[in-house]
């Protein structure tokens, strides 16, 4: 659960000043966070000038950062913990969301992990989720400020007698006490995100050896759109998303499941998995679907199967084919309830044309108008305000802008309820 842009490469001595955090442990400084906790962005200037009469304006500065940071934090981590927890910006921008560390939690748990070595721990919301599961825990992470905020986190959460927080280069950690190692390595730089896993902080490659090197299981977060032929032989794959948006990538290490396979072929274990639920498909080793002319379904696979590269085993759940080879479509000519994709039933299938998608908006009065695309070139705000320049209607449609077989297509329809 990361926190910081560079924190393997960055100097201890330029670390971001602890103080401002140390105000607001204060009893004072927790007082004021009580008093600010609900406070409207809009009065904040005012809110600021009262409060500077009877309170040192650093502290004052300090509180009501904070404040602006927990109700961000609201949507990863529920208002509950998040109007407890001590955040820095990036912090809350960078930590993995609660429903993805508790799930996370839960399968170390269940390969028997009870000992968490979490390299760049980051502000602690990883930590927190192992503790919560009884899973003791080492956090390190080398930044000062980012450190104390774990620390600060597993105090007010009541979870500090499972979880030590070290500030320490992780490479420089012993973690032969601990059953498992969970590593967050840094992806953003000074130039923002960074796709090279060996540009990672500390790089692919050390963390790789680091998980190699538990006693029972290991788990490293990467960026979802990690190359699969990045990932090593002896691990499982896995991409999650939650709410039916992708969030993370994680290569697993002692998990039984090095390799997958179907009708003998040997493919690497890949899995996604979809929250709430958790619902996971595996890999089966199939190979790419058929294409077929559009039936009467089209199914649109969740992000995380896409990523996982096993829209094959969608299309074989459902009886269907592609649209086109290079289009994540699925088509099919019954409906079948899966988790893994949303159902779409079609009514219309046009050459792409706004004149004659307008024409057909309007004659069904449509009023609503959802566009999706794959495959095409076309912006769907740009097509949604040529299509439907003044809605006047009650009727929803979603329109696909895709290719099928190759030829620029319109596929209408609505969901399947």
């Amino acid at each position: 659960m990361n926190d910081r842009t560079a924190p393997h490469a960055q100097p201890a001595s330029q670390s971001p000043d602890a103080s401002p955090l140390a105000l607001l442990l204060t009893p004072e400084g927790r007082a004021l966070l009580d008093e600010v906790r609900d406070t409207d962005p809009t009065r904040e200037l005012a809110v600021a000038t009262r409060l500077r009469r009877e309170h040192p304006a650093e502290l004052v500065s300090a509180a009501l950062g904070q404040a602006r940071l927990r109700q961000r934090a609201v949507a990863k981590f529920g208002a509950q913990d998040a109007g407890r927890m001590f955040f820095t910006p990036n912090g809350v921008e960078q930590s993995t969301r609660a429903s993805v560390a508790v799930y996370r939690a839960r399968r170390l748990k269940e390969l028997g992990v009870t000992s968490v070595a979490d390299l760049c721990c980051g502000i602690g919301g990883d930590a927190i989720a192992l503790a919560r599961a009884g899973i003791r825990v080492l956090a390190v992470d080398r930044d000062p400020l980012t450190a104390a905020a774990a620390r600060a986190n597993a105090d007010a959460l009541g979870l500090a007698v499972l979880i030590e927080v070290r500030e320490a280069d992780v490479t420089e950690v012993d973690t032969a006490g601990y059953d498992a190692v969970f590593v967050d390595p840094a992806r953003r730089g000074g130039r923002g995100r960074v796709f090279d896993p060996e540009a990672y902080s500390p790089p692919l490659s050390w963390a790789v050896g680091a998980a190699r090197g538990a006693p029972r299981a290991a788990a490293l977060k990467v960026a979802p759109g990690i190359p699969h032929e990045a990932v090593p032989g002896d691990a499982e794959a896995e991409w999650v998303s939650d709410g039916g948006d992708v969030k993370e990538a994680v290569l697993w290490f002692g998990t039984g499941r090095a390799a997958a396979g179907s009708g003998g072929a040997v493919a690497p274990a890949i899995r996604a998995t979809l929250l709430p639920g958790p619902r996971t498909l595996l890999s089966r080793g199939l190979p790419d679907p058929a294409v077929r002319p559009p039936g009467r379904y089209l199914y649109e696979p969740d992000g995380a199967v896409i990523r996982a590269h096993l829209v094959a085993e969608v299309a074989q759940d459902l009886d269907g084919g592609l649209i086109d080879a290079t289009i994540a479509y699925i088509t099919a000519d019954t409906h079948r309830p899966t988790p893994y994709a949303t159902a779409y039933e079609i009514t219309d299938r046009l050459p792409f044309s706004v004149k004659k998608l307008k024409a057909l908006l309007r004659e069904r009065q449509v009023g609503t108008l959802t566009v999706k695309k794959r495959g095409s070139a076309v912006e769907p705000e740009e097509l949604r305000r040529k299509a439907l320049p003044k809605p006047n209607g009650t009727a929803s449609v979603t329109v696909f802008l895709t290719r099928v077989a190759g030829a620029p297509t319109m596929l209408l329809g609505h969901p399947v309820r």
